[in-house]
């Protein structure tokens, strides 16, 4: 009887932890981008300047690996910025990116192999080099909209409304994706 008791409270207990449905999923193919950054070059304001000159809508970081003397980050929960300065290595940049706001997190280690990460922000400078794997998602488009649960610009994935102006071809003409 115990053990009758034992199984249906834990066939109960299951049943009350059903997860919430999965939200729907937008796709896209993917197209991907390599580049280098140099000694001095911010970090931030780079990708910022890639995503503009590619018009890319669509976004993410794939991998990122190189050194920093400047990491400039806003941590969990502050207000401000908080800027280390040294020899850093990056560990981690992961986000989207987007013409219409982008939303990037670095992760990074010092020489005692302690590591750190917050949001990107500006006045994260490249010490070696920053090497740099994005991928653009043609067929959707992000954007950062008020979400009324904690008042912040949050991301919404649409299907992109055509196709996207991208760097002239041989004959001037914008290319599509």
């Amino acid at each position: 009887m115990l053990r009758f008791l034992f199984l249906s409270l834990l066939a109960t207990s299951a049943l009350a932890q059903t997860p919430a449905p999965v939200p729907a999923a937008q796709h896209s193919t993917l197209k991907t981008y390599a580049l280098r950054l140099r000694p001095g070059d911010d970090l931030r304001q780079q990708l910022t300047a890639f995503a503009q000159q590619n018009h890319l809508l669509a976004g993410t970081l794939i991998t990122c690996v190189g050194s920093l003397t400047v990491a400039t980050l806003r941590l969990a929960n502050q207000e401000s910025p908080s800027v280390y300065k040294g020899h850093f290595e990056i560990v981690s940049l992961v986000g989207t990116l987007s013409v219409n706001g982008s939303h990037l997190h670095l992760a990074v280690s010092d020489s005692t192999g302690r590591t750190i990460g917050g949001h990107l922000l500006d006045g994260c400078k490249v010490y070696t080099t920053a090497e740099i794997v994005l991928g653009e998602l043609p067929q959707l488009e992000f954007r950062r909209e008020k979400d009324d649960t904690f008042g912040y610009q949050e991301l919404v994935v649409r299907p992109a409304s055509g196709p996207t102006p991208g760097p002239a071809d041989e004959k001037g003409k914008a290319r599509k994706h």
